[in-house]
């Protein structure tokens, strides 16, 4: 998995707005693609743009080897396919949402990895996973409660307040990712 292209990887809490900040800047900078996540979610659970899969499958799909990473996180699994990486070898940069539990380990396997580390108040989180609906009670609380990993210090990469407007939080992005609104 070499290439030029940038691998950004999106984390930061849930509920900071990963997903609306990916789809807002893809839109927003020509050429920025968006990594497809295989999940062990059901489609109707909606949020991002991802890939269903049963336990058993995504079992399946790791031991042929079809992932270059995947982690599990709040009872879910979550996998890149490699397909989904082949446009770093175009010369394409592609944004990822990944766990910070495993940026050291796509750092080894992708060279050109950049993490945009997206943070928001607690209030404003409170706020966005209750909106969302997916968790409730001691889930909601398990996943505000959550600190993640460590961002490894040597990884490059920027922090963006998502807390205002998201046209706000793309300007900030862009003025320091893509400066010339082209690739680095």
């Amino acid at each position: 998995m070499t290439g030029p292209g940038r691998l950004i990887a999106v984390v930061g809490p849930s509920g900071v707005g990963k997903d609306s900040v990916m789809t807002a800047l893809a839109a927003a900078v020509p050429g920025l693609g968006c990594v497809r996540r295989v999940i062990t979610r059901a489609a109707e659970a909606g949020g991002e743009d991802f890939t269903p899969s049963d336990d058993a499958t995504f079992e399946r799909l790791q031991a042929e080897g079809a992932f270059a990473l995947h982690w599990g996180a709040h009872g879910l699994r979550y996998g890149i396919p490699h397909r989904e990486l082949l446009p770093l070898d175009q010369g394409c940069d592609l944004l990822v949402n990944l766990s910070r539990g495993v940026l050291a380990e796509a750092a080894q396997r992708v060279p050109r990895l950049v993490v945009l580390h997206l943070t928001a108040t607690p209030e404003t989180l409170a706020q966005r996973l209750a909106a969302r609906g997916r968790e409730e009670g001691d889930l909601l609380t398990r996943r505000l409660a959550r600190t993640g990993a460590a961002i490894p210090a040597d990884l490059p990469g920027i922090t963006v307040a998502n807390d205002g407007a998201l046209d706000d939080t793309v300007a900030a992005i862009r003025a320091q990712l893509f400066p010339d609104n082209g690739r680095v």
